[in-house]
């Protein structure tokens, strides 16, 4: 039996503890960092199928590191498993998480006969925490050679346009006042708010491409009847690269202050969890990722038709610039919905999704499996500093 065939084996004796797997984390869906429930099911999934497993990594009680194999070759899988709020897991992390672990066990199968170590690192919060970049900056991807997972999606593609962005937090305070008897006594922190989004509104017009930003008022107030002392907003902001990035927050951050010099309002920013970066994709690593998933029946025509891709961010992409690594969208039926809809919460437990749990797992597998043979890019990866 060759190695792809034993990989596969694997992954298809567990597809009923794996697609069980997806099924649980959907059904309890955590917000980033509290991901209890998921991130224990998803330890257990990987002891069970012989991995050793160490809990609360990082200082983080809701990351792990399940290991298997002493080869040469490190090869580390990526499991999220963190929701939305409202929406659950309206961006298919519960697929994310079991196809990781499936990928492990197929990858597990042949590590010996490929001399592979294989890791499964369970990390929290991709939803705006950036639980990766938390494990990179702990050491955790220092041993690795090459890093993988794949992200449901309602088409086939390669690869996304990962954008680097912020998430931070804008706090105006201004002073209470009685609104009908007294509002000149009052410094309105809402109308501060107010102001920076209007700001905010008309510099999108002199946005580069790339460049975004987005937000949602969190406070404005307790009362129709009193002056707001205290306005809170949470925004995320966008960009091709981390230095355009800080280019870009140098023109939202006048924004804020706008709004606080023509209202008196004091205003803070408070940085939310870490910096995501762009991505860069190791091409031939994708290249090993595009054959696995067409024998499998997937194909990738808007690739091929050079299709604009996607935008998103993620944590993934910080591993990138530190480990050679791809975040392929894997496509699940959705009925023209996209991620964070609630309707592409619905279909991340479909007999489809269900399939893409091992298509994914398999992929994966068979793409580590490829770069385990491939000697130029086996010895690439193994020489890097």
């Amino acid at each position: 039996m060759s190695a792809s065939q034993s990989a596969t084996h694997a992954i298809e004796a567990s597809r009923e503890a794996l697609i069980e797997l997806s099924h649980f984390v959907h059904a309890h869906p955590e917000l980033g960092y509290e991901e209890f429930e998921s991130a224990e099911a998803v330890a257990k999934a990987c002891e069970s199928a012989g991995f050793t497993v160490e809990r609360g990594i990082a200082s983080l009680p809701t990351a792990f590191r399940a290991t298997k194999g002493s080869g040469s070759l490190h090869i580390v899988l990526c499991a999220e498993y963190d929701a939305l709020p409202d929406v659950g897991h309206a961006c298919g992390h519960n697929i994310i998480a079991a196809s990781s672990v499936g990928a492990a066990i197929g990858l597990a199968a042949v590590a010996d006969e490929l001399d592979l170590t294989v890791t499964l690192l369970g990390t929290p919060s991709e939803e705006g925490g950036g639980g990766k970049i938390d494990l990179i900056n702990a050491g955790y991807f220092d041993s690795a050679h090459a890093a993988m997972m794949i992200h449901p999606w309602p088409s086939e593609r390669l690869e996304a346009t990962c954008l680097a962005v912020d998430h931070f937090d804008v706090t105006f305070e201004g002073k209470d006042a009685h609104a009908s008897a007294a509002p000149w006594e009052g410094v309105n922190a809402l109308d501060a708010l107010n102001i920076a989004q209007v700001a905010l509104g008309l510099l999108r017009q002199q946005l580069r491409p790339g460049d975004q930003y987005h937000g949602i008022v969190v406070e404005g107030g307790s009362a129709a009847n009193i002056i707001p002392s205290r306005a809170v907003g949470r925004f995320m902001a966008r960009s091709v690269t981390s230095e355009r990035l800080g280019e870009l927050r140098t023109r939202v951050n006048a924004c804020f202050e706008a709004g606080s010099i023509a209202t008196g309002a004091t205003f803070t920013i408070e940085e939310l969890g870490s910096a995501f970066s762009h991505m860069e994709s190791d091409d031939a690593i994708l290249a090993h990722y595009r054959t696995a998933a067409e024998s499998l029946g997937r194909t990738f025509e808007l690739d091929d038709a050079g299709a604009a891709k996607p935008t998103i961010s993620t944590d993934m992409a910080n591993v990138s610039l530190v480990v050679p690594a791809i975040h392929p969208l894997l496509a699940i039926p959705t009925n023209g919905a996209v991620n964070h809809q609630p309707e592409f919460t619905a279909s991340c437990i479909t007999p489809a999704a269900d399939q893409a749990v091992l298509d994914g797992a398999i992929a994966l597998a068979l793409t580590g499996i490829g770069v385990a043979n491939d000697v130029p890019l086996r010895t690439r990866l193994m020489s890097r500093p």
